[in-house]
Order: structure tokens, then sequence, then C-alpha cells
């Protein structure tokens, strides 16, 4: 569904990412971890087409980013950046309209498909009865729901979402990544996103994407990536590795900083 091969990212005279190569699954939940400064978020930008790419070859759904427009790109792909703001006078059915823009032309206006669209993502992320409230009055998880539901109405085949538990309490943080996985399940929508928490990227990750660096460390399963070596290696803390029975998910708990 989304094959990135050999990406390359320089700002001025520094490469930021340098030779990323994935590929992900139709239907997959990826979450890309690494420190802070490690290229992760610049990866998802330059995926997008926000920031340039000196090299490297972007595939979605089978087409090359580089053949498409931007309104095809959007049909195919939706992201959500950290820290979305909205006007303080839009309301939450407002906000998620937006996400019909890829699927209109300039001079059309937004027909019953369109609203039977905004209405069942409203539905999907639990958001009905907040359609009229404006969007800055929304709590924090509420608020990244409705973002939620905009990208949703956009009927993208891959969604990539840079930290979207940021900002957010504990309880918020599991009621979004939940979401998001319900969401990948029902739709079978492909998801990759960008993690800090460790234990967030094994539990909702069907992969796990390492970098350091702005490169591939290593990819794969949560069980067979998240080991004590490559915490250490790539983050510099010691770490205890609870495997659970039956080939579960690990569950990370950190000691110390090496």
């Amino acid at each position: 569904m989304l094959k990135i091969h050999s990406l390359y990212i320089r700002y001025s005279d520094k490469t930021i990412v340098n030779d990323f190569s994935i590929n992900v699954e139709e239907g997959e939940v990826v979450s890309i971890i690494g420190p802070n400064g490690s290229g992760k978020s610049t990866i998802l930008k330059g995926v997008t087409g926000l920031i340039p790419c000196k090299s490297g070859q972007i595939c979605i759904a089978n087409q090359e980013a580089n053949l498409l427009n931007n309104k095809q790109i959007s049909k195919l792909m939706c992201m959500l950046c950290q820290g979305n703001v909205s006007p303080v006078d839009m309301t939450v059915g407002e906000l998620i309209s937006y996400g019909r823009m890829p699927h209109k032309k300039w001079y059309e206006r937004m027909d019953a498909e369109d609203f039977e669209i905004i209405e069942w993502a409203l539905m999907k992320t639990g958001m009905l009865n907040f359609k009229d409230r404006l969007v800055s009055s929304l709590s924090g998880g509420e608020a990244q729901k409705a973002w939620l539901a905009m990208a949703l109405a956009q009927c993208p085949k891959v969604l990539l979402l840079d930290e979207p538990t940021t900002y957010l309490d504990i309880a918020h943080q599991l009621e979004v990544l939940d979401l998001v996985r319900s969401l990948n399940r029902e739709l079978k929508l492909t998801v990759v996103m960008v993690l800090h928490d460790l234990n967030h990227a094994s539990t909702y990750s069907d992969k796990v994407c390492v970098i350091k660096k702005g490169s591939v460390q290593t990819y794969g399963r949560p069980q067979d990536v998240l080991t004590q070596e490559l915490i250490r290696s790539v983050y510099g803390v010691e770490t205890e590795i609870e495997q659970l029975p039956n080939n579960a998910r690990p569950r990370i708990h950190v000691l110390h900083k090496i």
C-alpha cells in the first residue's frame, strides 16, 4: 500500500533522512519510533510532499507519488500533524467538511453524498453530538477525534499520524489510539504513525520501524524488534522486557539512562 525506497531528505547541507526504505502492506499499522531529532516527522512530511526530498521513490497504492498532483495524492493519503489548529469560530462539522475538498472541483458545492460521508465520519469517531460545537471549545482528546473525523471524511487509503497523542493525558492517549486501531481494523485503513511511547508502539502496531539519525535500524513485529539490545543502542537506556506468553507483544520497563 505504501512503499518508500531509498528516501533522502536534506536541510541545507545536512542529511536528515538517509536511505530510508519501508514497505507497508494494506491494512497494517506501522509505528515509526526513535530518539528526538532522528527524522521521524521529517519522513512523514517528505512522503506527503510538505517538504522536498532530495531523492527516493514513493508509491501509494501502486502509484508513483511523483506522477500524481496534490489532489490525487490527497485522495489516497491524509496526514495529521502535531498541534493542528483551526479558526476560533469553526465548528466541528465545518472542520470535517474540509475532508471532502480533494474530491470536489473548485466550483462544486457539497452534495448529498458529501454530507452523508461527513455524518458517517462523525459517527465513526463518536463525535456526532459535537457537530455544532466550536473546535476551539473541545478538550484535547475531543479535538484530536474531530481531526481524525476530518481525515476519515477524506476517505484515504493511507493515514499518516505525527505523534497523535502529544499533549494528551494518559486516558485520552489510550482513547485516541484505541480509536485509530478500531478504524484500522474495521475499514482496513493503512496507518503509519510516529510515536514516542515504546509500549504504545508495541501494543498498537503490527510492525515497528526503529530509526536513528535518519536511518532504519530495524523493522518488524514488536516482539521481534523491541529488544533490550536494540533499545540500549538506539536510546541509550537500560530496560527490562516483559515477554508475555504465547508470543504476545512485549511490555517495556525503562530502568535508567546509560
